[in-house]
């Protein structure tokens, strides 16, 4: 049989195939591994979508700053520097211990014992062991005097509290002092030569009040 043209027909009618069975027959096909072999691994796409989130961001971050990426690298830069300075003037953080055997000790010298130990760590530039010497010459005077009584495990703070009652006008500087004292013994802070001057000038003006009378609020 020919058609228009004398070309030949065929007598069979072409092969159709539904669109639906072509479709799934080319997925089937594709999912071959011989066509995925070049294909990235999960951990590429992963780090692929990490760090197009991050130039995002970054692209983000320098169009809302001023002088665009150059800012955010300035702004970077300073955040560093501002780090490093506060590690270089603060030191390595050391773990804060907890107080223990109060702030005289298990056995309590004498007032001038203390008083000579802090003048002979502060000559040799001891100064955080002159400052703690310093504040418990402090308050052994004031339990010499009985304006404290004495008692074992008595913290710094507790001593400046009490202490408050009978020289009310030194009640700021024996609360100041009890910080400097538990910062240097238990929170790793290094003393320094002021801060052995402060507690000297307490210690002496302690040294030279006498206690405010029960109720007169007042010491002179």
């Amino acid at each position: 049989m020919t058609g228009p043209g004398g070309l030949p027909v065929s007598e069979t009618p072409p092969v159709t195939t539904p669109r639906e069975a072509a479709r799934e027959a080319a997925e089937r096909e594709l999912s071959k591994p011989m066509y995925h072999e070049n294909d990235p691994s999960l951990l590429d796409r992963a780090l692929r979508r990490v760090l197009a989130w991050v130039d995002d961001l970054f692209a983000a971050a320098a169009g809302a700053a001023p002088g665009g990426t150059l800012g955010i690298v300035v702004v970077v830069v300073l955040i560093v520097l501002a780090v490093a300075l506060l590690w270089w003037r603060l030191g390595t953080p050391r773990p804060v211990a907890a107080p223990t055997g109060g702030l005289l000790g298990e056995r309590a010298r004498t007032a001038a014992d203390y008083r000579s130990s802090a003048q002979a760590h502060a000559a040799a530039g001891h100064w955080t062991e002159a400052v703690q010497d310093r504040m418990r010459a402090l308050v052994r005077s004031l339990e010499e005097r009985v304006l404290l009584e004495p008692r074992p495990g008595r913290t710094a703070d507790e001593a400046a509290a009490e202490a408050a009652v009978p020289l009310p006008a030194h009640s700021a500087e024996l609360r100041a002092a009890a910080r400097l004292f538990d910062d240097v013994t238990y929170g790793g802070r290094t003393a320094d030569q002021a801060m052995y001057a402060r507690l000297t000038a307490l210690d002496t003006a302690v040294e030279r009040t006498r206690p405010a009378l029960s109720g007169t609020g007042a010491a002179q």
